[in-house]
């Protein structure tokens, strides 16, 4: 018969983790700048000033169709992005920072990389070197599983 320890199984663990790191991160964005989780991956998605459409957003963010959809309503709500029409298909929506959205930017996103240097500080260079190719092996491993 087998066993499973919740505590040692690596989707557990991984989950755990991630919870953590987020709540982490999230004390900058939601304390001070009153934003969202889901409002602040909007806003990280769209800072390098790339018009998108609100499908794209949500596939970079890694959101549901309908946690986007009120992230960027309560964005557009605080004048951080902008809607303008798509040429290509006037059904579709791009959106953008505003100025107000990428000063907002440009005052989270230092904040964010301190912080996840903070976290990162307990490894060293080959460590956070390893992390990040075995985060790439197990992505790989899981889209593979994934498609059989």
């Amino acid at each position: 018969m087998s066993i499973l320890v919740l505590e040692q199984f690596f989707p557990y663990q991984l989950t755990h983790l991630q919870a953590l790191v987020t709540d982490n991160i999230a004390q900058i964005y939601t304390g001070q700048f009153d934003l969202s989780p889901q409002q602040w991956r909007v806003l990280a998605v769209l800072g390098n000033n790339e018009l998108l459409t609100a499908k794209e957003i949500s596939v970079r963010a890694n959101l549901e169709k309908m946690p986007t959809s009120r992230a960027i309503s309560g964005l557009l709500t605080q004048k951080l992005l902008v809607k303008s029409v798509h040429d290509g298909d006037k059904r579709c929506s791009l959106l953008n920072l505003t100025k107000k959205g990428q000063d907002l930017y440009q005052q989270l996103v230092p904040l964010a990389l301190k912080r996840e240097q903070e976290l990162l500080s307990v490894l060293n260079e080959k460590e956070q070197a390893q992390i990040q190719l075995i985060f790439k092996k197990l992505a790989k491993q899981a889209k593979q599983l994934k498609s059989n």
